[in-house]
């Protein structure tokens, strides 16, 4: 970690002095965040519990006790950040500029190692503007809870930064946006798990279309997403190994809202989702056929509707609540077995309240979320899933923020 913290720091200093000769302007920023949570059972989660999704399933033991019925909880720090926007010299004519932001979530089961959030390069000839390297996802775009819990919303709102040529035109009151998207610490589930093979063997990017109309406090807009991936690229049947050609591909709709003034924040989010498990939310897909003799599968994806809306007043002190909805639709098929996150879940429900108190350069604040999670079995005929239970979470969260 301290080399990676040198080196930050000779770029900061190597930034100042080329600023001064080829007029370059830069600006460090950064934040020291702890978090302090404790959960009344397990739950599906990331980041040791800081990235919270929704309870686990109950696991009986030999005495028919739920394993999972198990509270837990803990302190942080690994959320804290730094940063560096730079403003560069014109190329032609567009205003240049860049950012490079890393926190210290680290990845998979490593914590309290640097990681990469922001790095990207930014042209803007004012009515449109070229974005590339790796930014939040379209799906998460501008309109997000403003909420304490790290996973902003997620899973009812997308959350991913990934990497991205994105174009943006803009038209009177009313932006488009055109991305083209691939995968680095945001993965699809398959049937290796997580893994970015699925869609670099794919060779197509996930593609995003948007539109917003923005007018005084008000952005409204809606945006479609189209995922196409190759789960395998061989199977082995009665040990013979065949070389096969599959994919699946989805669209993916969303519709969003936020009204914004010195007061208030309401915002809110619809998605009918279609294997978007990249994006943290649930879903996936289910094998529909398979060709016998090679092991040739083809697939059904997994359809998912997700809803939120968060609400915020205040300047100084700041009450907010959130709901989150989401239900499993199934299949289009009938299959035989699924791959991704969450696919035994029927319904999820969330609601949480927080109160910050907001003033320069510090923010302190506490939330409580109640979670619920219906499990069950798998329809085969339609992929829903039958015979549910639910299973809840009760989540307290408490937040210090310094920023600089």
């Amino acid at each position: 970690m301290r080399k990676y913290l040198l080196l930050f720091t000779l770029l900061l200093l190597s930034a100042s002095s080329f600023s001064q000769e080829k007029d370059f302007n830069y600006k460090f920023y950064g934040q020291i965040r702890t978090d302090l949570y404790y959960n009344s059972r397990a739950n599906e989660e990331t980041v040791d519990g800081l990235f919270y999704m929704y309870p686990k399933d109950k696991v009986y033991d030999e005495d028919g006790k739920d394993l999972n019925a198990t509270a837990n909880g803990s302190f942080y720090t690994l959320y804290t950040r730094l940063g560096v926007d730079v403003q560069g010299p014109k190329l032609g004519g567009a205003k240049t500029s860049a950012k490079v932001e890393m926190d210290f979530r680290g990845s998979g089961t490593t914590y309290s190692t640097v990681r990469l959030r922001h790095a990207y390069l930014n042209l803007d000839w004012g009515k449109s503007a070229l974005l590339l390297g790796q930014n939040w996802h379209p799906l998460y775009g501008d309109v997000a809870p403003q909420i304490l819990n790290l996973n902003m919303g997620a899973p009812y709102q997308p959350f991913s930064r990934a990497p991205q040529i994105r174009y943006r035109y803009k038209a009177g009151d009313v932006l488009l946006t055109g991305a083209a998207i691939w995968q680095s610490q945001y993965l699809s589930q398959g049937p290796e798990g997580k893994s970015q093979k699925y869609i670099k063997e794919s060779c197509v990017p996930e593609i995003y279309i948007g539109a917003d109309y923005k007018a005084k406090n008000w952005l409204a807009g809606a945006g479609i997403e189209m995922i196409s991936l190759k789960p395998r690229t061989q199977s082995i049947v009665n040990d013979k190994v065949y070389k096969v050609d599959e994919r699946v591909t989805s669209l993916s709709y969303e519709v969003h809202m936020k009204y914004t003034s010195p007061l208030w924040y309401i915002a809110a989010k619809s998605i009918l989702g279609s294997n978007l498990t990249q994006t943290s939310m649930l879903g996936g897909y289910g094998v529909k056929s398979i060709d016998q003799r090679t092991g040739e599968q083809e697939y059904s994806p997994n359809r998912n509707s997700s809803s939120w809306l968060n609400i915020v007043y205040g300047k100084k002190w700041k009450p907010a609540v959130f709901f989150g909805y989401m239900k499993n639709l199934g299949t289009s098929d009938e299959v035989t077995k699924m791959y991704g996150t969450g696919v035994n879940v029927d319904q999820l429900v969330s609601a949480s309240a927080e109160l910050t108190y907001n003033v320069p350069h510090w923010k302190f604040g506490v939330e409580y979320n109640f979670s619920s999670a219906w499990y069950g079995s798998l329809d085969k005929s339609d992929g829903t899933i039958t015979d549910t239970h639910s299973v809840s979470n009760n989540r307290l969260v408490a937040t210090a923020l310094f920023m600089f």
